[in-house]
């Protein structure tokens, strides 16, 4: 679900400024494919890369975030998250330091609370299972 819902920030940045709404997309796609340009295969890698990055710090969060205060927990890690993805990786590769740096921003805060919101209700779904069964 944060995968799916973590671009909305960006792309509504990018519709509202009149920007190209999957610049963001081709940018994560070269980081598979390098300078390719064909979008085809450009949205193809972005998928991919996306989900893969999207699902291991899903796992990563599920370990480290805690039961309370989950979520505005998950927008810090979202903010640390960024700072690997923008700040560290992203300087090297100019597609994605020609990105919108605030939008992306949002959008790795929007996943961090995400992902804590979806994992705080399935342990709360857990928790009131686990006491209905006793």
């Amino acid at each position: 679900m944060a995968a799916a819902v973590s671009g909305t920030p960006s792309t509504t940045h990018a519709l509202l400024t009149g920007r190209d709404p999957f610049e963001a997309v081709w940018a994560a796609g070269s980081l598979l494919l390098g300078a390719e340009r064909r979008r085809g295969r450009l949205l193809a890698a972005a998928v991919a890369t996306h989900l893969v990055v999207s699902l291991g710090w899903a796992l990563v969060l599920s370990r480290a975030l805690p039961d309370r205060r989950a979520v505005p927990v998950g927008a810090l890690a979202g903010l640390a998250i960024a700072g690997l993805d923008l700040g560290v990786i992203g300087r090297r590769l100019s597609r994605i330091r020609a990105l919108p740096q605030l939008p992306q921003l949002v959008d790795h805060v929007t996943y961090g609370a995400t992902v804590a919101a979806v994992l705080a209700a399935r342990r709360r779904s857990r928790l009131n299972h686990a006491e209905t069964r006793w």
